[in-house]
C-alpha cells in the first residue's frame, strides 16, 4: 500500500471541535481541512462513530480523512454521544438520540464558512450502519454515502441473529462494546471533570447482550434502524461497498435490488476492512474511487463514474482451504442491473449421498450432528487475521448429513445466494439447521463457498414462534449467504447439513435428529455465463492512503486459535484470542492496549452444557496517569433460560475505583 505524503491541496488538522446539539450536548470532532478552505470552501465528509476518533483508530482516521482533505474536502470525525470525549451515556447502538445527533452534525457542518454547504457519510461497520440510517432521515445537506461492511436489517444480518438463530457474536460484540464503554474520555480535552464524568458513564453502564437477548424475534427493536422497512426513505445516493470474507455481504445485493436511488456497488475478496488494505486481497485504489464518487456527487464533476456498471465483483477462483488467505485468485465482473437477467437458476437434487441433476428414488435420512460440529467454521466476521477464515471441512463434513456431485466435467461459476429447498421432519420442538456449500477439490480438500442458518421454528419472517410438531414433515428453505465463486472441472461440489454448528450457533436446548427426504430436497445455484464486457473493466489504481501519523507500533495487533478434546469428558474447547495491539500515539503522547480472549466449550451429548466466556482488558497510559478497565462476560443456558453473568472492574494507577457484577436470567423464546 503506497503511503501518501503530498496532496493536490495542503491539509491541516483541528484536533478537536466541540459541535452543541439542540439539547445543549457536545459532541466532539476531529476535523482535517484543506489549508485554504476558509477562502475556497469544500464539502464536508463525515464519519460518526463510537471508536474514538482522538486514540484508538486515530491512524486510520488519518489515513482516510487526510487524504479526503488533501483532495478539496473536509474530513470530519465525530464521537457518538457518550463516547470518547464526547457527553452523554451510549445506551445501545443506533438509537434514535445517535441518528438525531448526525443529522444535527450534518446541518452544523453544512453551515461553516469552510463548508459549500454539501455533506456526505462515510463509515464501514457502525459507521456504515448509521450512514445508512441518516440517509432514511432526509437531511438536506447529505446528498451522498459511502456504506461499507454493513447492513439494511439488523435482525437479518447483523452480528445478533443469523436466520432466526443466536450467534455466539452476540457475545462477543457485547462484550467488546462493553469494553469500549468503560473507557474515559481523554483528560487532555475534557479538563478537570474527566474523572467524574468517566465514573457516571460507569455507573451508568450495561452490558447490552440482556437487552439484546430479550427481543429474539425480529420485532420492533431491530426494525427501527433496518432500512429495509422502508427502502425509498432513502433518496440520496449510496455506494454499499464489502467483501465476500465478511459477515455483511447480502447487504449488498438487497440494496442494489431495491434502492429507488441512485446507487452503485462494490465487493471484492476483503473481510471486514477497507478495499485500500483488507486480506484476503487483492487491495486496490479505493481511496481514489471514493474522491471520484464525492466528485460526482459533492462537486458535481462528471467523470463518468455513474456511466461504469451498477455491481462489480470479485469473481473467486477455487482456492485452497486455509484460515488466512493473503490474495485471492480471481477477477472483477460486473452487472449492470440486478437481480442480473443473464443469472440462471441451477438446480440440483439431494439423492442419497449424492447431487444430481434428476431426483432418484425416494429415501428417508436420518442425522444427529455432533455437538462440536462447526468447530472449524472460522469466524462469523473475519477481520483478516490468521485462524479468521474456515480451514478445511473435512472434519466438519464428516460431523455431517452430506451429498455431492461427481466430479464436475466442465466448470461454471455463481454469483449470487444459493439456496436449498428441503422435506425435513425433526424430532425436536425447537431446533435449526446449518446448511454449508463446499468445493471438494480432487485431493479431497473442502472449501467454504457459502452457508446458511434456519430456525426450524421460526415464521418466514422471524416474528413469530411456533414448537415444531416432532416427525411431522414441513417444506423449508434455507438461504445461504450471496457469493461469488468459480467451480472449475474435476471438482465436486457438496452439501452439508448439520443440527449443530458450534462455536457460531448456541446449540438448541435438546439434541436433534434430522430426517429427510431424498429426492425432494434440491440445491439452486445463480449461474452466471462468462461476459466478454468484463475483460474491458476499467482497473483500479495502486492501493493508497494518506500516512496514519507519528506513532510506535510496540506489539503488532494479531489473533490465535486453539481447539482441544478431552475424550475422557467430551470437552471440546476452542479458545480465540484476539490482541489488538499495543501502540504509542506521539501526538497525543499516549499509549493503548486491548487484548480479547472468547473460550468456548460443550460437552458431546449435552447442549446445556454450551459456555462462551468473553474476557476484555483495556489500558490507557500517559505519563504520571494510567487507566485500566477489566470487562468479562459469560453466558450459559438451561434449558428454559440464557444465562448472563458479567462483570466490570476499573483502575485508576492501580487503584480500583469501580466494580459491579450482573447476573441475568433471559427465558428462550424459540432458541
Amino acid at each position: 500500500m503506497k503511503l501518501i505524503d503530498t496532496f493536490p491541496r495542503k491539509v491541516r488538522e483541528i484536533e478537536t471541535v466541540w459541535i452543541e446539539m439542540p439539547d445543549g450536548a457536545k459532541l466532539a470532532a476531529r476535523i482535517f481541512l484543506p489549508e485554504d478552505a476558509e477562502q475556497n470552501p469544500v464539502p464536508a465528509i463525515l464519519e460518526h462513530i463510537p471508536y474514538r476518533r482522538r486514540d484508538y483508530t486515530r491512524p486510520r482516521g488519518n489515513q482516510e480523512h487526510a487524504y479526503y482533505a488533501g483532495h478539496g474536502y473536509a474530513g470530519v470525525r465525530v464521537d457518538i454521544r457518550g463516547s470518547g470525549d464526547s457527553d452523554g451515556i451510549m445506551d445501545d447502538e443506533y438509537l434514535q438520540q445517535e441518528l438525531d445527533d448526525a443529522v444535527a452534525v450534518i446541518n452544523w457542518l453544512a453551515e461553516q464558512p469552510w463548508c459549500t454547504g454539501k455533506v456526505g457519510m462515510c463509515g464501514i461497520s457502525w459507521g456504515g450502519f448509521n450512514g445508512l440510517q441518516v440517509a432514511a432521515m432526509r437531511p438536506e445537506p447529505l446528498k451522498a454515502i459511502i456504506t461499507t461492511c454493513s447492513t439494511d436489517d439488523r435482525y437479518a444480518d447483523d452480528i445478533h441473529y443469523m436466520g432466526g438463530s443466536l450467534i455466539t457474536d452476540n457475545v462477543n460484540w457485547s462484550s467488546t462494546m462493553f469494553a469500549f464503554n468503560s473507557r474515559p474520555a481523554d483528560p487532555l480535552v475534557i479538563g478537570d471533570g474527566w474523572r467524574e464524568q468517566w465514573l457516571e458513564r460507569l455507573r451508568k453502564e450495561e452490558p447490552w447482550i440482556i437487552n439484546w437477548l430479550k427481543h429474539q424475534r425480529r420485532d420492533d427493536f431491530w426494525k427501527h434502524g433496518s432500512v429495509c422497512e422502508n427502502y425509498d426513505d432513502i433518496t440520496c445516493a449510496v455506494y454499499a461497498v464489502g467483501g465476500w470474507a465478511d459477515g455483511y455481504t447480502n447487504a449488498i445485493p438487497r440494496l442494489m435490488e431495491n434502492l429507488s436511488c441512485p446507487k452503485k456497488a462494490l465487493i471484492g475478496p476483503w473481510p471486514h476492512s477497507w478495499p485500500y488494505y483488507g486480506a484476503p486481497g487483492p487491495q486496490i485504489g479505493f481511496m481514489q474511487d471514493a474522491v471520484r464518487w464525492w466528485d460526482y456527487w459533492l462537486k458535481g464533476i462528471d467523470n463518468g463514474i455513474m456511466d461504469e456498471p451498477m455491481m462489480r465483483a470479485w469473481m473467486q477462483d477455487s482456492a485452497p482451504p486455509s484460515t488466512l488467505h493473503d490474495t485471492r485468485p480471481g477477477r472483477w465482473v460486473a452487472e449492470t442491473e440486478w437481480p442480473s437477467p443473464d443469472i440462471a437458476d441451477k438446480v440440483l437434487v439431494l439423492n442419497t449421498g449424492t447431487l444430481d441433476e434428476a431426483a432418484a428414488a425416494e429415501t428417508v435420512l436420518q442425522h444427529q450432528s455432533p455437538l462440536a460440529t462447526g468447530q472449524d467454521g472460522g469466524e462469523w466476521c473475519p477481520y483478516g487475521y490468521q485462524d479468521d477464515e474456515p480451514d478445511d471441512q473435512q472434519a466438519d463434513d464428516a460431523r455431517s448429513l452430506c451429498f455431492d456431485t461427481a466430479p464436475l466435467e466442465t466448470g461454471f461459476e455463481i454469483l449470487g445466494a444459493p439456496t436449498v429447498e428441503l422435506e425435513i421432519a425433526v424430532d425436536q420442538p425447537v431446533a435449526f439447521l446449518a446448511v454449508r456449500l463446499t468445493d471438494v477439490a480432487p485431493d479431497g480438500a473442502s472449501t467454504m463457498v457459502s452457508y446458511g442458518i434456519l430456525n426450524l421454528n421460526h415464521d418466514a419472517a422471524h416474528e413469530t414462534v411456533t414448537p415444531i410438531e416432532p416427525g411431522k414433515p414441513m417444506r423449508v428453505t434455507v438461504k445461504l449467504n450471496d457469493i461469488a465463486h468459480a467451480f472449475p472441472p474435476g471438482h465436486r461440489l457438496r452439501v452439508a447439513l448439520s443440527t449443530a454448528y458450534w462455536q457460531r450457533v448456541w446449540p438448541s436446548p435438546k439434541l436433534v435428529t434430522l430426517s429427510l427426504t431424498t429426492g425432494k430436497s434440491s440445491l439452486h445455484l445463480p449461474v452466471r455465463p462468462p461476459k466478454n464486457s468484463d475483460a474491458n473493466l476499467p482497473a483500479f489504481g495502486e492501493a493508497e492512503c494518506a500516512r496514519p501519523g507519528p506513532g510506535t507500533i510496540i506489539q503488532p495487533s494479531g489473533r490465535g486459535r486453539s481447539i482441544s478434546f478431552d475424550s475422557a469428558t467430551g470437552e471440546t474447547r476452542i479458545e480465540n484470542f484476539k490482541n489488538r495491539g499495543e501502540q504509542y500515539l506521539e501526538e497525543i503522547d499516549l499509549k493503548i492496549t486491548a487484548d480479547n480472549t472468547d473460550r468456548f466449550s460443550v460437552t458431546e451429548g449435552d447442549p446445556l452444557s454450551a459456555r462462551h466466556e468473553s474476557d476484555y482488558d483495556i489500558t490507557m497510559i500517559r505519563d504520571g496517569w494510567s487507566i485500566r478497565t477489566e470487562c468479562r462476560t459469560v453466558m450459559t443456558s438451561t434449558e428454559t433460560d440464557f444465562i448472563i453473568k458479567a462483570s466490570l472492574k476499573a483502575f485508576e494507577n492501580g487503584d480500583e475505583v469501580f466494580s459491579r457484577d450482573w447476573n441475568e436470567a433471559i427465558p428462550r423464546d424459540g432458541n
